[in-house]
């Protein structure tokens, strides 16, 4: 048996031992756990619910699961949160999980499997949403909860798993700037451009990032190429002359705050770099394609934030009504791969005019 299958044998066991003998709900909530496995965009749209989970227990200690390479930004420890690393392929993380002392309350972000992570952590009261699939992700769930039946963002969603107050609405500096190591910035203000994205079918064309670049020259601002590691030719493709300074694979995480935060103006897909500079409070730019702008948008939390969203409200194939296995009735969106789609039409509608217009909007407005 090799290492991952032994680390899931013990959750599996332990989670089913605990359930067995578990104490009840506990009154005065001291120790809380946030069990996800989710990626960067997703883990930024939590905030909502560290801070009402805070808000309602200012004295607990909250301890947020986050890939390795996330903890980083939580050196500042937003909302008094503790992030622990946390991979399933990697089974130091799981024990290290495993040896925290129990928790009363666990709140289970996407997918239900990691109500089991949460039950062998000693959890004495696991809540998630409504729906998933298969049926055996649920078992370790105490409180399940459906989705908004309005539309809503995801991240007020999640945040309405938790009983109690609403939080208040996000303002800079409720998200600590994290350490980073010293690296070279503009001098002047400047435009990021993250042309980089989990899937080519959130990719805009070359031509216009590079009119975009032009246009925002023109304007005053430095444009300065953004995408992350291995994705270093896009932003090539985009520059070729390379006429701007890029930043394309050269950064991370904890520098991206930085070089984020200091932007007059930020551009990019609907992707993980998107929602951060929503956090450091950047003006920022989202150009949706399959995405929708209302999951990943403002929503009541961030609704103090300088963003905008561009694309195409309706698109004939922007059609799906599935987020983390459950039907929503609302949703407009699609999760479709580039084997079952050629090329991103939805992203290719989007003009360098549309864009350009959100951020002269985006600037007048928070000027």
């Amino acid at each position: 048996m090799g290492d991952r299958s032994r680390t899931r044998a013990l959750v599996v066991t332990r989670a089913l031992a605990r359930r067995l003998v578990r104490p009840g709900r506990a009154q005065d909530v001291k120790r809380v756990l946030v069990a996800h496995n989710l990626l960067l965009g997703d883990v930024v749209m939590l905030t909502p619910l560290l801070a009402k989970l805070r808000a309602n227990h200012p004295d607990a200690e909250i301890v947020l699961l986050a890939a390795p390479a996330l903890v980083p930004l939580y050196a500042g420890r937003p909302y008094g949160v503790r992030a622990l690393p946390f991979s399933p392929k990697r089974a130091e993380t799981t024990q290290a999980l495993l040896a925290e002392p129990p928790f009363d309350l666990a709140v289970v972000a996407g997918d239900n499997r990691y109500a089991w992570v949460a039950a062998a952590a000693g959890a004495r009261h696991v809540v998630a949403h409504a729906g998933d699939t298969p049926w055996t992700k649920n078992l370790m769930v105490d409180e399940l909860l459906p989705y908004s039946a309005t539309p809503a963002a995801w991240g007020d969603m999640v945040a309405d798993l938790v009983e109690g107050r609403e939080a208040a609405p996000y303002e800079v500096g409720d998200w600590p700037a994290p350490p980073a190591q010293a690296f070279e910035r503009p001098q002047g203000p400047y435009a990021v451009l993250h042309v980089g994205a989990s899937t080519p079918l959130k990719h805009w064309p070359a031509e216009r990032w590079r009119a975009l670049a032009d246009a925002l020259a023109e304007r005053g601002l430095e444009p300065v190429w953004s995408a992350g590691p291995g994705e270093e030719p896009i932003a090539h493709a985009c520059d070729p002359e390379n006429r701007y300074r890029s930043y394309a694979g050269q950064l991370d995480l904890a520098q991206m705050w930085h070089l984020l935060a200091g932007a007059a103006l930020v551009v990019a897909p609907d992707t993980g770099v998107a929602h951060l500079a929503r956090a450091t409070g950047a003006p920022t730019v989202t150009i949706f394609g399959p995405g929708s702008a209302i999951v990943c948008g403002s929503g009541r939390f961030w609704r103090h934030m300088p963003w905008r969203a561009v694309g195409a409200t309706e698109f004939p194939c922007r059609d799906q009504q599935v987020l983390f296995r459950r039907e929503v009735h609302w949703l407009r969106r699609c999760g479709r791969s580039t084997s079952e789609c050629a090329e991103p039409r939805c992203m290719h509608v989007v003009g360098v005019e549309h864009v350009l217009r959100a951020c002269d909007e985006l600037r007048l407005a928070f000027a």
